[in-house]
């Protein structure tokens, strides 16, 4: 048996919340090989975190602006509906008449001159 623990050095350890908290396991031969390729990872991480982040801000600014523009064109159909109101001839009589202006409405149709 004393010839396997010479043959085989390595040490075996237990998981234990001491030993990851204290940091041995950052001393462990895989993670020493293997840090460059764990940076990479997290840094990885790091940019699909963030743009997950940029995009659902961008997500929430575009349905508000949506928002928007649909308001804005309900008000431009109320305010388009009110200006073909005020555009009839009765209401246009009828605000002659309120304003007391000394208009009256043509009784022959307009001429057609042609050059």
């Amino acid at each position: 048996m004393s010839e396997t623990n010479k043959i085989n050095p390595k040490k075996k350890r237990q998981l234990s919340p001491l030993y990851i908290l204290g940091g041995g396991i950052l001393k462990e031969d895989f993670i020493v090989r293997h840090t460059k390729l764990i940076v990479l990872i997290v840094g990885l991480m790091f940019v699909f975190i963030s743009n997950r982040y940029t995009c659902l801000l961008k997500l929430r600014e575009i349905d508000k602006l949506q928002q928007e523009l649909k308001d804005v064109k309900y008000e431009s159909l109320a305010i388009s509906g009110q200006l073909i109101g005020n555009n009839r001839l009765s209401q246009i009589e009828s605000l002659v008449k309120e304003r007391r202006l000394d208009l009256e409405s043509p009784q022959t149709p307009p001429y057609i001159i042609q050059k």
